[in-house]
């Protein structure tokens, strides 16, 4: 071969090596930039006990909101939802679950439902979901409620309607408590309305339960309305803003989902246009009770929330709507919508319990939640996130 074909030869396989080279950085780029979240591959080769797959088109994805405080090395699930991406419909369904849902964890007995991440982080709670409510769950998304912060000052802040002086009052507390909690001082909300939050403002308007604002019920509810003004954030955003907004967000997801199966199914969800988002929760109004010594627990049928969760995922019914669509059907534009009645206190079942009498005497340490603890010396109650309340008259929580 003489020298001159050996140089031309050397150049091509040399300029195919070039190319190579950048194609293969390019790529790692766009991986690093936007599949840059930790990857769990410890779901694999997991039992985690999921049903039969009813729909290709489909996805159902355990959703869980963590509040992992320094130095924990383990977490409860304080947010547990069921993601469920419908390409079918063009819709993102979020289901919340209540975490403290009296259910059997594998291996544990009956625990209260977000124990199970605890115990055995996400494999064991999506095992206990799949087991107690028949869905068939093999992905997960976890962010810790710290990134949150990160996520919602990445847009912006979000709009939230703060309804009531209530809600402004406890927001405030929840507000000053995370402040002294980080070392840190943050800014209060002034006012109640619609309004823009920060990332810190929208993190505490999710905790809040307490002083009169709704308890856990309400809270989860809140939950979603956060979830749904950053979906709507998103939604205005033009392409090369929601790129650079990517890149941002990715590095505060831990996902079991690899890059190749978040790709088609970002893909799917968007084909038709944005899909509409839509939520509720389970049990709904009605079908619960509280249960346990301290009422720390939500008992219900799981049979029955497992039937309204199924026939919403795969048949698009909502709970607490009828499947009928006759044209003589009544006019339910002013009940609660699909049996969730978000504006007033959640009923449980009826019951009548004639046991207790005003004579009885009740040991005061018995009416502390689970998790929490009564002062004899002070009278005061400690809830299980640590804040210190009495009982008035009617048995109700006032915090300091």
């Amino acid at each position: 071969m003489s020298l001159k074909r050996f140089q031309r030869k050397l150049i091509r396989v040399l300029t195919i090596l070039v190319i190579l080279s950048i194609i293969f950085c390019l790529g790692l780029y766009a991986y690093r930039s936007f599949f840059g979240y930790t990857y769990d591959r410890s779901l694999f080769g997991q039992d985690l006990a999921a049903g039969v797959k009813a729909d290709e088109n489909i996805t159902n994805i355990a959703l869980f909101g963590l509040d992992t405080r320094e130095g924990d090395t383990q977490s409860h699930s304080d947010c547990m939802m069921i993601v469920t991406v419908d390409n079918t419909r063009g819709k993102i369904k979020l289901i919340s679950l209540m975490r403290d849902s009296l259910v059997t964890i594998d291996g544990h007995g009956e625990d209260k439902l977000n124990a199970a991440y605890f115990l055995g982080g996400p494999s064991l709670a999506i095992r206990t979901i799949n087991e107690n409510f028949g869905t068939d769950i093999t992905e997960y998304i976890a962010v810790n409620f710290e990134q949150l912060v990160e996520i919602i000052d990445a847009l912006g802040g979000v709009e939230i309607n703060v309804e009531t002086t209530e809600e402004l009052l406890e927001l405030n507390r929840v507000i000053r408590d995370y402040g002294i909690e980080q070392g840190k001082e943050f800014t209060g909300v002034e006012h109640t309305g619609l309004q823009t939050l920060d990332g810190v403002q929208a993190l505490c308007y999710g905790r809040i339960r307490k002083g009169g604002t709704g308890d856990d019920w309400a809270r989860v509810e809140r939950q979603s309305i956060v979830l749904e003004a950053m979906f709507t954030k998103v939604q205005e955003m033009s392409a090369s803003d929601l790129i650079g907004l990517m890149q941002k967000l990715v590095p505060y997801v831990t996902t079991s989902l690899s890059p190749t199966e978040i790709a088609p199914l970002i893909v799917g969800a968007v084909k038709d246009g944005v899909p509409t988002l839509e939520h509720t929760r389970v049990p709904l109004d009605g079908e619960w009770d509280y249960y346990g010594a301290s009422s720390e627990y939500i008992l219900y049928d799981l049979d029955v929330a497992a039937d309204h969760i199924h026939e919403y995922i795969y048949n698009d019914v909502f709970p607490g709507e009828s499947t009928s669509t006759d044209s003589g059907s009544t006019d339910t534009s002013n009940e609660p919508l699909g049996g969730v009645d978000y504006d007033e206190p959640p009923t449980a079942p009826a019951t009548t319990d004639d046991t207790s009498s005003s004579d009885s005497t009740v040991d005061p340490a018995s009416l502390a939640e689970e998790g929490g603890r009564y002062d004899p010396e002070t009278g005061d109650y400690y809830d299980s996130d640590g804040d210190r309340y009495y009982l008035d008259e009617s048995g109700n929580r006032v915090y300091y």
